[in-house]
């Protein structure tokens, strides 16, 4: 990509040209913006008394010299203030709301009040130990917590133009500038958590100073580089850790710097900071024209999809660590499935489309979001899931199998470690600049959601209207007006999901699906645009029976249903307990059952078996009875709509006879 292009696809993402009214996701972003980030706000204020305290907005008041009081919380609390500042910044781009704007100025007034006079942002080395910075990067997360207060900074300011949390991030990268690097007296070190390579990139972006894309280039080619530097400041420690157990230091994988970046081809380690990893991998590459990291993010990113993805788009297969494990290794209920993880993998593939246009990116970003990502928050957005099973026995969670601690059967208000509340804000709070990009002269059309947009295609303003009932109907209507006659082009991803059936209309004529070109699975259409043209799309939706590869262990024998983007799920307030025992004949009907719940969905009814409890003899092994199955009506709805009706058994993955 050409750095022209990079500044073009950068323009027609700003949150002010796009207006998001669409029948599914408009619910989401009113959430967000009336819901989720004010009860977030109270969150981090510890103001909600049944939720675990946060401490994020107090040990700031501390480090500024505002109250009396000691550090609270992880050692990096800080972020989740800065994550809050983003969601707010972006929902204040799309539109005005003084009382939101007055809070997050207060924040950022004490954020500034904070900094230390070197550029220095971090509560926790503020205030709990002062002669300890950049003494343990493995661990800490000081980068970390800097990347994100980074992200915070540039989104206020393009936001609302006001400088003043931008230039406290701008202070702050200079003193990191000053700190890191190979030159003499400077620590050859990087992030035991990345965050900071793509977070560098957007201030680079913001301010066209090189040096801070120097800077993430920086950090990511010393990855991995040997001797390690997290060993060696281990060594300098004299073995202290902060998280004991977790072998952060020396468990090199676990970090990604087990070999340079550029050498890796296998996706392991956390897996949050692995997708954390590679956008910055993919910012970097696309800005330098860096071809060869570009090829290990693309190898990357295909261990991960084609590997170790879960159906619904998770990532991230055991909980220690909260780590990829190896390929095919997928297990349905001791999965981790971090929200956080889902996100991240959102945020490469955007960057990915923004690199090379290929629909596979923009199935994976869909396939995260209507699945794993909304689950993550319940339908009032006051509670969340961490982690993202794909199947659930409540009898197994809290503590009665220790193997399961992790999962919970329902969502929670907030945890101690609450990076994915305020993560699913900052990404739906900014949907709107994920669901087109321009490159060129095409504009490509990555997402079906409902609204406006303004683009600038050809050197012309370009507005787009598109209305659907997606993800329930297949049909998309797209209104193309440019402000003048300009010839230039459209592309509509033809998800994978539809296997190719599609139909295009233009002005409510067909257009032959011969002479229709199809290029890395978009539809393109070039012309001369006129006002008011419109483009009907119409994707064959049918409810479809997904296997595993052969390789995954835990789904042998097994069905998953998808229909369109949705992955659904079998629950136990619909089809009672003990879903182990329902089976899915091979030839066993499916139909579509439009329901109420939870705002309007489309269920899914199947003809199914159910195993016979009642003839079993009452022995837990039997060489004489043979299992007997009794006809019944299983149904199956949307995953993310799981956990909405109470406590109960959940499955994904069905047996198949």
């Amino acid at each position: 990509m050409h750095q022209s292009e990079t500044t073009e696809t950068a323009r027609n993402a700003r949150l002010s040209n796009y207006k998001i009214e669409d029948p599914f996701w408009s619910y989401y972003i009113d959430l967000v913006r009336n819901v989720v980030v004010p009860y977030q706000w109270k969150a981090l204020n510890d103001r909600v008394n049944s939720a675990e305290p946060s401490g994020a907005v107090a040990n700031f008041k501390i480090a500024a010299g505002l109250m009396e009081g000691e550090f609270y919380g992880m050692v990096f609390q800080d972020s989740d203030v800065a994550k809050w500042l983003e969601a707010a910044a972006y929902l204040l781009e799309t539109r005005p709301d003084p009382e939101l704007e007055q809070l997050a100025d207060g924040m950022i007034d004490i954020i500034a009040l904070a900094q230390q006079e070197d550029g220095y942002v971090n509560t926790y080395f503020t205030l709990k130990e002062p002669g300890a910075r950049w003494t343990n990067l493995a661990e800490c997360h000081e980068l970390y917590c800097a990347g994100h207060l980074i992200e915070a900074g540039v989104a206020y300011y393009r936001a609302t133009g006001k400088r003043k949390l931008l230039d406290v991030v701008i202070r702050f990268a200079d003193y990191i500038d000053s700190v890191f690097g190979t030159e003499p007296g400077k620590l050859r070190g990087y992030d035991g958590h990345q965050e900071i390579e793509l977070a560098l990139v957007k201030l680079y972006e913001a301010t066209g100073n090189e040096r801070y894309l120097d800077l993430s280039a920086y950090f990511l080619n010393e990855r991995g580089q040997k001797p390690s530097f997290f060993a060696q400041q281990l060594h300098e420690r004299g073995g202290r850790t902060h998280f004991p157990g977790l072998n952060m230091a020396t468990d090199l994988e676990y970090n990604q710097s087990h070999l340079p970046v550029r050498e890796q081809d296998r996706a392991v380690g956390h897996a949050v900071r692995l997708v954390y990893m590679l956008a910055g991998m993919a910012d970097v590459a696309a800005r330098k024209n860096d071809q060869e990291m570009l090829d290990a993010c693309l190898r990357l990113w295909d261990n991960i999809v084609s590997r170790q993805m879960y159906v619904t788009g998770g990532i991230g297969s055991m909980v220690h660590g909260e780590a990829f494990s190896y390929d095919y290794d997928l297990p349905n209920d001791t999965v981790y499935a971090e929200t956080c993880a889902s996100i991240g993998l959102i945020f490469v593939a955007r960057r990915m489309l923004q690199i090379k246009q290929d629909a596979q990116f923009a199935d994976v970003m869909e396939r995260a979001l209507y699945n794993t990502v909304i689950a993550g928050m319940s339908r009032d957005g006051k509670q969340f899931f961490y982690v993202n099973p794909l199947e659930v026995n409540p009898k197994s969670c809290g503590g009665k199998n220790k193997n399961y601690d992790h999962v919970k059967p329902v969502r929670q208000e907030w945890f101690g470690c609450a990076c994915c509340p305020p993560n699913i804000a900052r990404l739906l709070s900014s949907l709107g600049s994920y669901i087109y990009s321009v490159q060129g002269d095409t504009i490509y059309h990555h997402l079906y959601i409902g609204g406006e947009a303004k683009l600038k295609v050809n050197g012309t303003n370009v507005m787009l209207k598109q209305e659907t009932r997606y993800p329930w109907q297949g049909d998309i209507k797209i209104e193309v007006t440019p402000e003048k006659t300009q010839h230039f082009a459209v592309a509509l991803r033809i998800p994978h999901w539809c296997g190719g059936n599609a139909s295009v209309r233009l002005n409510g004529q067909a257009i032959p699906a011969d002479s229709l070109e199809v290029v890395n699975g978009y539809a393109v259409i070039k012309r001369e645009w006129r006002p008011s043209d419109v483009i009907a799309l119409s994707l064959e939706m049918p409810v479809m029976r997904v296997h595993s590869h052969p390789a995954v262990q835990a789904n042998a024998g097994r069905v998953a249903i998808q229909r369109g983007p949705l992955v659904y799920c079998l629950e136990e307030a619909d089809n009672g307990k003990h879903l182990h025992q329902l089976v899915l004949p091979k030839e066993a009907g499916l139909s579509l059952l439009e329901e109420e719940l939870l705002g309007g969905m489309v269920a899914i009814e199947a003809d199914a078996l159910r195993l016979n409890e009642e003839t079993w003899d009452g022995a837990l092994y039997s060489e004489r009875e043979l299992p007997d199955y009794r006809p019944v009506k299983a149904k199956f709805i949307p995953y993310y709509a799981w956990a909405n009706r109470g406590e109960g058994e959940m499955r994904v993955w069905v047996r198949e006879q």
